[in-house]
């Protein structure tokens, strides 16, 4: 197993990048995962999109090591293992994104989708969404919710980034999603397809336990702070708010989408 001692090398400052600039995960296609369960995930649900795996020096002689490497003989990149790299630990935890590096990570293929793949009886829409924790939250919400797709504004955060990434406890394999250059527009194609979309607006309409849902069902998310843009809510085909007790002004967007994710 090569070992790379330094912080110049040129995997490891490739590495950097990807974890750092979304313009070199959009250049290049991919993106980087980093922890032992997650991987395992990625290993299950998508080993043919795993490039390189990184290890820490110490972390490529333990019992979990063996266990990848057993794992690796029964999946699809099994006669792949010049595809390890092991690393010194001080130059792994210097690139590691967690506090306590679990010692494993690896490049993967970015997966893409179109909204046609995404087309179902239960859609998640997110406008603006900016907060990464809350981008992941509601990706892994939406797969343990029956959700059969994501659509997003271009503006919305980055899916692949790193926080994105855990957050998402490796739904970024399993739930589709897709970028949209025209929200609207994707709004509008999914009306064609008979979808309702129930726009969360807390400026009117009617609080979201009080209605019957229809069987293809769109919940529109807005941003953090600002809420859902005009043109958006003129597109949704009805408005629904969640009742709130106290001085509470709104929810999270992450817990207010899982609300009526399931609810829906």
């Amino acid at each position: 197993m090569e070992l790379i001692t330094s912080n110049k090398n040129e995997k490891i400052k490739n590495l950097q990048a990807l974890l750092k600039l979304k313009k070199e995960r959009d250049r290049q296609g991919f993106f980087v995962i980093e922890g032992l369960r997650i991987f395992k995930d990625t290993l299950e649900t998508a080993p043919e999109c795993i490039e390189s795996i990184f290890v820490s020096e110490s972390f490529s002689s333990s019992s979990a090591m063996d266990e990848i490497k057993d794992k690796l003989l029964k999946s699809e990149i099994s006669s792949e293992y010049e595809k390890i790299l092991a690393v010194k630990d001080n130059v792994f935890e210097n690139i590691s994104q967690t506090v306590t590096p679990q010692g494993i990570m690896c490049t993967v293929k970015k997966p893409y989708y179109s909204v046609k793949n995404i087309i179902g009886k239960k859609i998640l829409l997110l406008e603006n969404i900016q907060d990464p924790g809350n981008l992941g939250t509601m990706l892994r919400t939406a797969e343990a919710a029956g959700v059969s797709g994501i659509i997003m504004s271009r503006d919305c955060a980055d899916i692949f980034s790193p926080k994105v990434v855990r957050s998402t406890m490796g739904s970024i394999f399993r739930m589709p999603f897709v970028y949209c250059e025209n929200f609207y527009a994707a709004i509008e194609e999914l009306k064609g397809y008979g979808i309702t979309v129930y726009a969360a607006y807390l400026h009117g309409g009617v609080p979201y336990q009080e209605i019957t849902y229809s069987e293809k069902a769109a919940i529109l998310i807005g941003n953090e702070g600002n809420g859902l843009s005009r043109e958006a809510v003129e597109l949704a085909d009805k408005r629904i708010y969640i009742p709130m007790a106290g001085k509470i002004e709104s929810l999270n967007a992450a817990i207010a989408a899982a609300i009526l994710m399931y609810h829906v």
